[in-house]
């Protein structure tokens, strides 16, 4: 059975968030209306997975979710509405570690129940089988977030604009995918790549539409390299890290001033948004293999396995992340199995990895 804390502070949604597991036959429920509440249950119930609603009276879900990580770490889903403070205050949880996040739709919560089932009950079996690491502890965060003094906004504009200065015709680009635990594990590749990197980054994370461009102001605060959301037609340049929007998908597309990064209306055929797949696949029909390099990090699922496979059959480098370090080995191990991944690496290895090999790239 999987234990499962529910803790919102609309009695309607708790009873229907209750009444989906328990359909599932597998689940054992406890709900709980405020984060302090949420914290007595933490002690008494042991859940393995937490919910946690943004906004409870009392003691809100960002502050409940730190006390979880510092008292009795275990995977946390936040459950947010689709408002811009929301997203803010949710993004925040995922960096303290909170593995995922599932949008409240802005209509009816029950009228949008039967659309939302499978993402609740799949979203959760996930959490359930996801890894809490102490880096995703609230303390280790806040000492990781001061840490270096190089980072300070002055700083980061300084280097960006020598980089602004340089910048060339991107001979190259990079290709992450992520999804459960994606945030946090972006938060300690992408901070770590150098103003003067030489090749664009194209990211698809799975995230509602109304979190991403949150996620990409957030990153470009902590980045020397600027980081944007794919709102509109993007060119592709060196200096710059291109968040696909959610609940569409990224691709690679040709423009007469060169290659750029579109947004484009999801495709039924592609269960995950922004697709993985579907964004590799675009970038293998503009860029030769040998002018790419794939990152496949922490997710449920097998999102981008096949294509980043193929992008290695024809001479391209991949890296998986490591399962030692992934919340969920799910999108990453399948890159593994199907013989796709040219190295396998803990997180905190991978952007070092990604320098190495673009600079050597540049050397040859």
């Amino acid at each position: 059975m999987i234990r499962l804390l529910i803790a919102d502070d609309s009695a309607l949604v708790r009873k229907l968030l209750e009444g989906v597991f328990l359909e599932e036959g597998d689940f054992e429920i406890r709900t709980a209306r405020t984060g302090l509440e949420a914290l007595d249950m933490v002690r008494a119930f042991d859940p393995h997975v937490v919910t946690l609603d943004v906004q409870m009276p009392g003691m809100d879900g960002l502050t409940c979710l730190g006390r979880i990580m510092i008292e009795a770490p275990r995977p946390v889903v936040m459950i947010s509405s689709l408002t811009e403070q929301n997203a803010d205050a949710t993004l925040s949880a995922m960096a303290l570690g909170a593995v995922d996040v599932i949008a409240k739709p802005g209509g009816t919560f029950s009228l949008e129940l039967d659309r939302l089932r499978p993402l609740l009950v799949g979203t959760i079996r996930a959490a359930a089988a996801a890894k809490i690491r102490p880096t995703h502890r609230l303390a280790d965060r806040i000492r990781h977030k001061f840490q270096d003094a190089a980072a300070s906004p002055r700083a980061r504009s300084a280097r960006r604009g020598a980089a602004r200065r340089h910048a060339e015709p991107a001979p190259g680009l990079v290709l992450i995918g992520t999804s459960t635990g994606g945030p946090a594990a972006l938060n300690v590749v992408l901070p770590e790549l150098p103003a003067d990197f030489p090749w664009p980054v194209l990211i698809a994370q799975h995230l509602p539409a109304t979190f991403t461009g949150a996620f990409a102001k957030r990153l470009d605060g902590e980045c020397a390299l600027n980081v944007v959301e794919v709102d509109v037609p993007r060119l592709l340049e060196p200096g710059t890290i291109y968040i696909g929007r959610g609940d569409a998908d990224v691709i690679v597309a040709p423009r007469p001033t060169g290659l750029i990064a579109l947004s484009v209306p999801a495709r039924r055929d592609y269960p995950w948004h922004p697709s993985v797949e579907r964004m590799v696949d675009s970038a293998l029909e503009h860029y030769d293999a040998t002018r790419l390099l794939g990152v496949l990090m922490t997710g449920m699922g097998d999102d981008g396995a096949g294509a980043m496979t193929r992008l290695r059959a024809q001479g391209g480098r991949t890296i998986a992340e490591a399962e030692s370090t992934a919340v969920v080995w799910g999108m990453p191990g399948e890159l593994v199995r199907q013989g796709g991944a040219t190295l396998v690496l803990p997180v905190e290895e991978i952007a070092a990895a990604v320098i190495e090999g673009v600079s050597a790239d540049a050397a040859d």
